[in-house]
């Protein structure tokens, strides 16, 4: 081989290994680069992996069950609960020029009023004015509210009714328990959300109540958390405008009720309504009361199916006996309701039921259809299980004597 050929071959060999190694950093190259480009879509993924969950977990999540029953219930309960305002017209007052030395000579106005202004309060026309708010909660779609007596109680007042949707309705009163401290208003709407009602027999003390409503007139859907803490209490409420009534069988509950709140519902863990807020002890801790739901169906299923809150009635004014009682006044047995009048009236109300069935002053009633009247089951309480048009059976003593009567329930008067 000549030494041309040999620097040929020479020439070859070494092309071929340069091709080589080209290839080879060119393949390494395209290597690195979908590596590298692979580990960067792994990062970006794992980062927008790691976003999406850090969004999902900025919702909270209760790490407690029982807490979580209690957002749960006031998140379904809360837009079928309104705030209701009570308006008036009140006199504008303002400062009025006057002279006090008007029934003096005129020389001697000039004399003691010479540079000298007197002013005096006068009214000048009325404005409407917010005076005052409470709470209810909606019972059917159609625009019924519940709330308390109290509450819509003023007839030269107005009333606006405030969902929790921010929406405002002018609301008309449309019938009042004359027993229990209950009110039902009427506003203009459809589809509303309407709360479930309870059973209130089957409150247990100890049980977890949650309380909603328009705190002291300003802050609307307040939520308190408690415990029924009694059952079966009697209270004798007093309002603002001085009026007192006595109201029975109702439950005790230290979920704080804050004025404003009277008529809002006292709720249960299933957000279902076991009660209405209707008083609280001032100057306690957290002692507030609610009208048992199972006392207030009656009054609901009246008013739709008549118009008007129709409540049994028997006529008598009585004092239920307890031990001290019948110590005092020599009475024969510790329990019952012993018929009684005084400085608010007779004993037995001319014309009622009572007085058809010949019931008299200082006859004690010791059961009515066989249910002991007691501590727990007032005669006021136990009538109210019955409607109008009810015979009911009653056990009395008289003068020591055992002795029954048919009376038939009727509807109670206005006034009585």
């Amino acid at each position: 081989m000549n030494n041309f050929n040999k620097k040929i071959i020479i020439v070859i060999i070494l092309a071929a290994f340069a091709g080589g190694v080209i290839g080879s950093v060119i393949s390494i190259s395209w290597a690195k680069s979908n590596v590298f480009q692979s580990l960067y879509d792994d990062i970006i993924s794992t980062h927008q992996t790691a976003a999406t969950q850090n969004s999902a977990d900025s919702a909270y999540q209760s790490p407690s069950s029982y807490e979580q029953a209690v957002i749960n219930a006031v998140q379904t309960s809360s837009p079928s609960v309104v705030s209701i305002i009570i308006s008036k017209d009140v006199p504008i007052v303002e400062q009025c020029p006057y002279n006090p030395f008007s029934d003096l000579p005129q020389g001697l106005q000039q004399l003691f009023g010479s540079g000298t202004q007197f002013y005096q309060p006068c009214q000048k026309g009325t404005q409407k004015q917010e005076v005052g708010g409470g709470s209810g909660f909606i019972i059917s779609n159609d625009g019924m509210i519940l709330t308390n007596k109290h509450v819509v109680s003023d007839n030269a007042a107005s009333y606006t009714v405030l969902t929790n949707d921010g929406k405002k309705y002018d609301a008309k009163v449309i019938a009042q328990d004359p027993v229990l401290d209950l009110a039902i208003v009427k506003i203009n709407a459809k589809n509303l959300p309407v709360l479930p009602l309870g059973n209130s027999n089957d409150v247990k003390l100890g049980q977890t109540t949650i309380a909603i409503g328009n705190a002291l007139g300003e802050f609307r859907n307040t939520v308190s958390v408690g415990v029924v803490s009694g059952l079966s209490r009697t209270i004798t409420a007093s309002g603002s405008n001085g009026a007192s009534e006595t109201i029975e069988g109702v439950m005790q509950t230290d979920a704080a009720i804050n004025e404003g709140n009277s008529g809002g519902p006292l709720l249960n863990l299933n957000g279902q309504v076991i009660g209405v807020n209707v008083a609280m002890v001032s100057g306690a801790q957290n002692i507030g009361f609610a009208i048992p739901i199972n006392q207030v169906k009656r009054a609901i299923d009246s008013v739709k199916k008549t118009g008007t809150i129709v409540v049994p009635y028997l006529g008598v004014r009585y004092l239920s006996i307890t031990s001290d009682l019948a110590s005092q006044n020599k009475l024969p047995v510790n329990s019952g309701a012993w018929v009684h009048g005084g400085s608010d009236g007779p004993a037995v109300i001319s014309g009622s039921p009572a007085d058809k069935a010949g019931i008299k002053d200082g006859d004690i009633i010791t059961q009515i259809n066989g249910q002991a009247i007691d501590q727990n089951n007032s005669l006021s309480a136990v009538i109210q299980n019955y409607n109008v048009g009810d015979a009911v059976d009653l056990k009395i003593l008289r003068n020591g004597k055992t002795m029954d009567i048919k009376i038939t329930l009727e509807q109670r008067p206005a006034n009585p």
